[in-house]
């Protein structure tokens, strides 16, 4: 049964567009389609701008191409079909984050993080159905080669694994001895290892539980982390006590920091290059209880060397048109193009695309905050995006890298 909060919507996303294109996907459009002017951070209230765009389900339909995929380069085109629209599937959530797509399933895995619930998009008829309630302020979801849910645990600040008896598995909780931070996103490996982030966003009221008194994220001791959470010290750490580091768990059970906080701080999404041989990692903004100046809001690549990384560099700023995008999930094509959720202002905020060599190539306007995203449907060729409130897909012509 659907939770009451939420609100479906029509799959086929309606809104009366006039003016400029945005697209040059389909042959039949041709390259004069490109040409596209710059928005203005914050203007219109729509993304838009003339007539705004309408995003409910009883507004008309939305002209191809759609006008909020911006070409910013000829190759953008080859994964883009002039024929469909980005669609809103479904509204109303708190904070929409880790998309994982079941391929076996065939079904979208997303968590609302303050809603404390996982919700299931079923492919077959489009329902949003509570998958697991509480879901311990889950954040990142991911499914390993062996068609496992990963999830992270904010509440508990720990990664666990969902074993195909209905078990549960917990993957990490400490490293050596002190408890994690609040995991946040992770990714599996076909070695069968995880990959996980570990900045402190979870730390929250909102979105888990904040220290003891006295901890980075309750110095001066004035929340109750047990109100309403009796559970919140039995087995979650109690006190922030460990950097925001990159960890790399092997099936062995050995769990080692692959990127100090000292490299990248406040590291958030990550993914694989589809060989295997590249790691991204976004680091984002500060989070509670930082002492420094927290993340750099940019996107980093690493060489993947066996079981450790090496060859760090800066793969995106996020900056476009001088504005600064803030990254948050990630994923790769088989392509090798990278796909990244923008944390911006209204025009910028969506999905910004990258060539495997960090040249920005198309953008994809959403009138929310984007956090996360992945590919998924039965061939693996529709982006789903955690925007916000809400849950959008786009139709596209590459297949998602990962298995879900």
């Amino acid at each position: 049964m659907q939770h009451a909060a939420l609100r479906r919507v029509d799959p086929t996303r309606r809104g009366i567009i006039r003016g400029a294109t945005a697209l040059a996907g389909a042959a039949v459009l041709g390259p004069a389609a490109l040409a596209q002017p710059a928005a203005t951070p914050g203007t219109p209230p729509s993304v838009v701008t003339n007539p705004p765009r309408q995003w409910g389900r009883a507004s008309p339909p939305t002209i191809y191409p759609d006008p909020d995929i911006i070409v910013l380069d000829p190759s953008f085109a080859q994964y883009m079909l002039g024929i469909t629209a980005m669609h809103r599937l479904a509204t109303g959530f708190k904070w929409t984050e880790g998309p994982a797509w079941s391929s076996q399933g065939q079904y979208l895995v997303f968590s609302d993080v303050q809603a404390n619930t996982q919700y299931r998009y079923l492919w077959d008829d489009g329902r949003v159905t509570a998958f697991r309630r509480p879901s311990y302020n889950s954040n990142g979801n991911a499914f390993d080669f062996q068609g496992r849910q990963l999830s992270t645990q904010d509440f508990f600040r720990r990664v666990v694994r969902w074993e195909h008896d209905g078990t549960l598995t917990v993957i990490a909780d400490r490293f050596e001895g002190k408890p994690l931070n609040s995991p946040n996103d992770l990714v599996a490996h076909p070695d069968g290892s995880i990959w996980f982030t570990d900045p402190a966003y979870g730390a929250t009221l909102s979105e888990g539980h904040p220290d003891v008194a006295g901890g980075p994220t309750n110095p001066q001791g004035l929340l109750n982390p047990r109100i309403g959470a009796e559970n919140a010290e039995a087995i979650g750490g109690q006190r922030r006590a460990l950097p925001t580091n990159v960890y790399r768990w092997d099936p062995g059970g050995r769990l080692d920091v692959v990127i100090t906080e000292d490299q990248i701080p406040d590291p958030n999404g990550l993914c694989f290059s589809p060989d295997h041989r590249t790691l991204y990692v976004c680091s984002t903004g500060k989070g509670p209880g930082d002492t420094g100046p927290g993340g750099r809001n940019s996107i980093f690549a690493f060489d993947v060397q066996g079981q450790k990384l090496g060859g760090m560099r800066l793969f995106t700023d996020m900056v476009v048109d001088g504005v600064h995008c803030g990254p948050d999930g990630v994923r790769t094509d088989v392509t090798g193009a990278v796909w990244c959720s923008a944390n911006a202002p209204l025009g910028y905020a969506g999905v910004l695309v990258f060539n495997p060599a960090g040249r920005l190539i198309g953008r994809l306007r959403l009138p929310e905050v984007a956090a996360n995203l992945t590919f998924g449907g039965p061939k693996r060729n529709h982006l789903l995006i955690c925007a916000s409130q809400s849950l959008y897909v786009l139709q596209v012509q590459t297949q998602g890298a990962a298995p879900g």
